[in-house]
């Protein structure tokens, strides 16, 4: 019998130190969503706290189905491979505010996007973009 109430003891402290844990971080689950949606995912699902770390799967900028790992004091995301929080139409936009006409076959391609455009002197050029903050990285 004593092993009985100190083994439910045991799990009970166990279950609650795994919820006090949890209600340490900053974040509650729907504050992830939230956070993960500003960071550029859509369709985030599966939120749940595992080991420590919020844990969720979603589509990144780029389309891509993702499994992240997320920050449960900052909502940092962390994808379990290399994708792009900027989709296409964001990169399209940023082309045209930066003077680039007929913008053609945007891509991401190893962790950078593709363009090819005109310029502002209408000369075609070949673009890689920062898949993070939309800046031209190179050009040709």
């Amino acid at each position: 019998m004593k092993k009985i109430a100190t083994l439910t003891i045991a799990v009970a402290l166990g279950c609650a130190g795994v919820a006090m844990a949890q209600e340490e971080h900053a974040l509650t689950q729907q504050q992830v969503v939230a956070q993960l949606t500003q960071q550029g995912y859509t369709d985030v699902h599966d939120v749940d706290f595992r080991d420590g770390v919020w844990t969720a799967r979603a589509r990144s900028g780029d389309g891509t189905h993702v499994k992240l790992r997320v920050d449960p004091t900052t909502g940092v995301a962390y994808p379990d491979k290399q994708v792009s929080r900027i989709n296409e139409k964001d990169i399209r936009a940023m082309l045209s505010t930066q003077g680039y006409t007929h913008v053609h076959d945007v891509d991401f391609h190893h962790g950078v996007w593709t363009a090819k455009a005109r310029n502002d002197a209408g000369a075609r050029v070949s673009l890689q973009i920062d898949a993070d903050s939309g800046r031209i990285i190179g050009t040709n």
